[in-house]
């Protein structure tokens, strides 16, 4: 929680994407449920201009949602209405980058920072109704890096984050991009997560073990090899449980699942899909090593038409709040 006492004119927020990566406990028996891994990106991000007005107005991208985040935002904060607020840069909605709760978070802090008031994201995601499965999106919000959450308990509180860790910073992530298709999302998606099979405690069990004993490792002695095999092993086994749900296959877009497929034969060290996708993501030790497969993959009409690819960083650091 940050407490701010000057209450500038203007303030801008940028907020990262995050990388759902997978849960660790769909069974729940042990009294906990979901557990989130996932990661912050450098791109793509929400950005946010707001300022306070006689008459609230909002402009930019995504009016109509920017605009219900921004009374949400006021009512949580016991803030009262007037904003010019200007979305100036919004990622691909339901595509697995979290964009509602960055977008929610972005404004919600803005309207704090132009009111001098104290800002908990975890308190006022809950306020919001974001990050109910997932701590991911606001510790991505609050500090980046690659975290891991210890689920949902019975009580109401949001996940807890048990683990921070940076990202190499030589690691690149290819992003695989199908504007054609969704991710499942609001009604679809609480209706799978009622009607999926059990997920078997001894699959949560393994999948528990892979990433204390080879993910977390891996990623802190900077070994992408250890690392993007857990990733691959994790993706694979949550990808199976949820497929009825997602069209039959382990990864909602069939052109994604082409491209993820060669860029491992192109030496991706793992590979997956951000929460129900449709994005992609495959993992590169080097920048060199990400745009030679990207563009050895661009040649091929028959895989990557229809398809942006996005290389981009892992990011270290939180939403970006700057005030005028």
């Amino acid at each position: 929680m940050v407490s701010v006492q000057t209450r500038p004119g203007l303030v801008r927020v940028t907020a990262p994407a995050r990388l759902h990566i997978g849960f660790l406990d769909l069974n729940g028996d042990l009294g906990r449920r979901f557990g989130s891994i996932g990661l912050a990106v450098d791109r793509p991000c929400a950005m946010i201009r707001i300022a306070r007005a006689a008459v609230t107005a909002v402009s930019g991208a995504e009016v109509g949602r920017a605009h219900r985040y921004l009374v949400a935002a006021c009512r949580a904060l016991g803030v009262k209405p007037g904003h010019d607020l200007v979305v100036a840069g919004t990622m691909p909605a339901h595509a697995g980058f979290g964009s509602g709760t960055q977008l929610a978070l972005a404004i919600a802090a803005g309207v704090a920072r132009l009111d001098g008031l104290p800002f908990d994201a975890g308190a006022v995601a809950a306020e919001l109704d974001r990050g109910a499965r997932s701590g991911i999106g606001v510790a991505a919000f609050e500090g980046g890096g690659f975290v891991l959450d210890g689920g949902k308990g019975s009580g109401s509180a949001a996940p807890p984050i048990i683990a921070r860790l940076p990202i190499p910073e030589a690691w690149r992530i290819v992003l695989v991009l199908d504007e054609t298709a969704e991710g499942v999302h609001g009604d679809d998606e609480r209706a799978a997560f009622r009607t999926l099979p059990t997920f078997p405690a001894a699959d949560a069990a393994h999948l528990c073990r892979l990433v204390l004993m080879r993910m977390l490792p891996s990623l802190a002695e900077a070994d992408i090899a250890g690392f993007g095999a857990a990733v691959t092993e994790i993706q694979a086994r949550l990808g199976d449980h949820f497929a009825p749900a997602q069209g039959g296959g382990r990864f909602t877009s069939p052109r994604v699942a082409a491209a993820l497929t060669a860029l491992a034969e192109a030496g991706a060290a793992g590979y997956g899909q951000s929460s129900w996708g449709p994005t992609g993501f495959a993992l590169f030790a080097t920048q060199a090593a990400a745009e030679a497969a990207v563009a050895a993959l661009a040649l091929n009409d028959r895989i990557a038409d229809g398809l942006n690819f996005l290389i981009v960083r892992g990011r270290n650091q939180g939403a970006v709040i700057e005030a005028e």
